[in-house]
């Protein structure tokens, strides 16, 4: 009885069904695109996050730089001893640590061995200055003008001529590239580990002193490298092994070479720039933070969650909206929605005054007419809900697939290398351009998300139902034969 008058209700009243069904479903489509496009904001995060920090890299570890020190400039200076009148190319390279000051590489065994560390590795970031081109030296040339005196008393002229200098100067060529020292004998951890070898080989555990090299994808184009391929920095030959792809974004180190072989080259023996640590737990991550910074003074330790607050661009922009626009949005809307069904219910039970009176003096009892008034509202909600699944669905999918683009800037941390001051990272102070990168934005629909569409929907249900149950279960018989006309 309850399902042919339920279907037979529902049939009478098509148009006002489809009216509450509809509002119900643009809030549900609206909560479905909002909830995937703020997932595929994080996702876009994470994926910044992971090209800069290191995939299974829990917090980094750095120092800041000190101050100059009284009577320095502390600015960046170049010594180059050029070759006295000659016009063949002259070479140099300029090799500097960059991303924070240096450590000792004693910390990175100390650092290891603190409660809710798993494991940690150092890397040492190295920038190459190379300046190469040649002097010209000028030639001294005779004036044939010159100026005229009045002689002695012969009244003659004399002239004097000029000699000047032609010619001469310097070409020179500036090229500045990054370069990483990394632990060959644990590669999970470092700058490496955000890249994948697409050509050639990674190092081995037993090339801790060879004068071997992994470069980035975009430095081995530009400088057309392939596997095999020689190059030298500071005198020093290296042979190319392996041409590295980032997993996402663009690399910011340009050459990866053995630990020791970069702390010789930066002249900075048992040194390292960052300490890479991963936790044993990663809801601990800032308990382990704060015992590190409490057992090791002096050192700047930046997780994740520090390195994401720095992240600037259009992705922070977008995210932001995401997450307060857009929730306040569905929400208001949501609530538009459900005020909308609950009232438009009211207002059909009220039309339905002799039905409801009827079938009261017929002996139906209160419980029995608010059970069919919450039916058809629950029906009315679970279409909405339908509804509103495929729009969300339709919205999300074509979200994906125009994936917008957005750019994503890692700013400064405030420590003394933070994630970002990994090797190419730069460190803060050294972060600029090169740390700006560019992410396809798409908006994944999770499982979780489904299910909170279906709940708004049955929550939209209950409501309109509850109130239009509760004024059909006041109704008396009486009611009915007043409206008789």
């Amino acid at each position: 009885m309850f399902g042919i008058y339920l279907k037979r209700e529902l049939g009478r009243r098509k148009k006002a069904a489809l009216v509450i069904a509809l509002g119900l479903a643009l809030g549900i489509a609206l909560v479905i695109t909002v909830n995937s496009v703020s997932a595929g904001m994080t996702q876009a995060q994470d994926k910044v996050l992971k090209s800069l920090y290191g995939l299974g890299t829990d917090m980094t570890v750095t120092k800041a730089q000190s101050a100059p020190t009284s009577g320095s400039s502390g600015g960046p200076n170049f010594k180059f001893d050029a070759k006295s009148s000659s016009s063949s190319t002259q070479s140099s390279d300029r090799v500097n640590t960059q991303g924070g000051q240096a450590l000792s590489a004693s910390l990175v065994t100390k650092v290891a061995a603190q409660k809710g560390v798993s494991a940690a590795v150092g890397a040492i970031s190295l920038n190459v200055t190379k300046v190469d081109g040649s002097f010209t030296q000028g030639k001294a040339q005779s004036s044939t003008s010159g100026s005229s005196q009045q002689g002695g008393p012969g009244g003659g002229t004399s002239s004097t001529a000029q000699p000047r200098v032609q010619g001469g100067g310097a070409n020179f060529n500036v090229n500045s590239y990054s370069v990483a020292g990394i632990d060959v004998t644990n590669q999970d951890l470092g700058p490496l580990a955000t890249s994948k070898i697409t050509s050639g080989k990674t190092f081995t555990s037993a090339q801790t002193t060879a004068k071997v090299a992994v470069v980035s994808k975009s430095y081995a184009k530009e400088k057309k490298y392939k596997v095999g391929s020689t190059f030298k920095i500071s005198g020093t030959k290296f042979t190319v092994i392996g041409i590295a792809t980032p997993d996402s974004s663009e690399s910011t180190t340009d050459v990866f070479v053995p630990l020791k072989v970069a702390q010789t080259l930066g002249d900075s023996k048992n040194k390292v720039t960052t300490i890479y640590v991963k936790a044993t737990d990663s809801k601990q991550i800032s308990t382990v933070k704060a015992t590190i910074q409490k057992n090791i003074s002096g050192t700047t330790v930046t997780t994740s969650a520090d390195l994401a607050s720095t992240v600037s661009g259009s992705l922070s922009t977008a995210s932001n909206l995401a997450t307060s626009v857009g929730k306040w949005l569905s929400i208001a809307v949501l609530a538009a929605a459900f005020l909308v069904a609950a009232l438009l219910t009211s207002s059909a039970v009220s039309r339905r005054v002799r039905e409801f009176g009827t079938l009261k003096a017929l002996g139906w009892p209160s419980r029995k007419v608010t059970r069919q008034v919450v039916g058809e509202s629950m029906v009315n909600g679970l279409i909405g809900g339908a509804l509103g699944i495929a729009l969300g669905l339709a919205a999300a999918y074509a979200v994906t697939a125009i994936s917008p683009k957005l750019t994503a800037e890692l700013g400064n941390t405030g420590g003394g290398g933070g994630m970002g001051g990994g090797p190419g990272g730069g460190g803060p102070g050294q972060q600029s351009a090169s740390s700006t990168m560019e992410i396809a934005l798409s908006a994944p629909v999770s499982l979780t998300t489904i299910a909170l569409a279906v709940g708004l929907a049955v929550t939209g249900g209950l409501i309109a139902g509850a109130m239009g149950g509760w004024r059909a279960s006041r109704m008396r018989p009486a009611d009915a034969l007043r409206s008789v006309s």
